[in-house]
């Protein structure tokens, strides 16, 4: 078995199916060996215009992929994306920008200085017609100089304040090295974009809440507290494809009727 696990990308080996792997999630009592179900759906009228069924453990990779199949079924050239802080990538963020897939996904706070009464890095204002940094203290930090292209972090440039960051009366608040130092991405133009329009739309994750999870606790109330009948991921994806079949046909029934429908698949 230890010699299966070393050959096995990964490091999983299901044997109850052998396309199964862990789905991390911070929920408690959340732990589940399976595959991963993700939904797009429409805002308007709650139809699924896409899905997918991968067995990646973690929803980071699946922005993109997800926006353009979305963006594609909804017949439109751009389309607003909502999702939650389980997708914040930069990369997919990125990937986005330019292919008619505007995301809004909040940001993940992976430190801990809040609760400690420390800043971060929400607390230093960035300033991009002078390419510099306000700090709390209403100091400057500007880009520190470059020694090399090839450093450990060449897609990152640092800001710094070496004059003032050692007297200052907040520094106990702000750091513990001799001075603070911002380390900025060369596509942070792009993320700060998509704050831009989450803060212009403070409801947009309970947006996300009514539309995303609507489909999803009406599926699972049709399947009950059961798994998926079949096993491999091509024969899962198949059964999922006609969980969301019959969704969306009594959905579309639901909203105009069994008659308009039939003229509709008539035409």
């Amino acid at each position: 078995m230890g010699a299966r696990l070393e050959e096995t990308p990964g490091a999983q080996v299901s044997l109850t199916d052998p396309d199964a792997r862990a789905m991390s999630s911070h929920g408690k009592g959340t732990d589940v060996v399976g595959y991963n179900v993700q939904f797009a759906v429409d805002a308007e009228h709650h139809l699924i215009l896409a899905h997918e069924v991968t067995n990646i453990g973690s929803d980071r990779a699946q922005l993109a992929s997800m926006g353009e199949k979305a963006r594609e079924a909804s017949g439109h050239e751009s389309i607003t994306v909502l999702a939650d802080r389980g997708y914040y990538s930069g990369d997919q963020i990125v990937a986005c920008d330019g292919a008619g897939v505007a995301p809004i996904v909040p940001k993940t706070e992976t430190s801990g200085g809040a609760l400690r009464g420390r800043f971060t890095i929400q607390d230093f204002v960035y300033d991009a017609a002078h390419d510099r940094y306000t700090c709390p203290a209403g100091h400057f930090l500007t880009q520190a100089k470059k020694r090399s292209t090839r450093g450990p972090d060449p897609d990152f440039v640092r800001y710094r304040n070496l004059d003032v960051c050692g007297d200052c009366p907040l520094k106990p608040r702000c750091t513990s090295e001799r001075f603070q130092q911002i380390r900025r991405w060369k596509h942070e133009d792009v993320l700060d974009a998509m704050q831009r329009r989450l803060d212009r739309m403070p409801k947009a994750m309970t947006i996300r809440r009514r539309t995303a999870e609507h489909p999803f606790g009406t599926i699972k109330a049709w399947m009950g507290a059961t798994h998926f009948l079949t096993r491999t991921l091509p024969n899962v994806k198949t059964e999922m494809s006609l969980q969301v079949l019959a969704y969306n046909l009594k959905r579309v029934i639901g909203l105009f009727g069994v008659s308009p429908l039939m003229r509709a698949i008539a035409a």
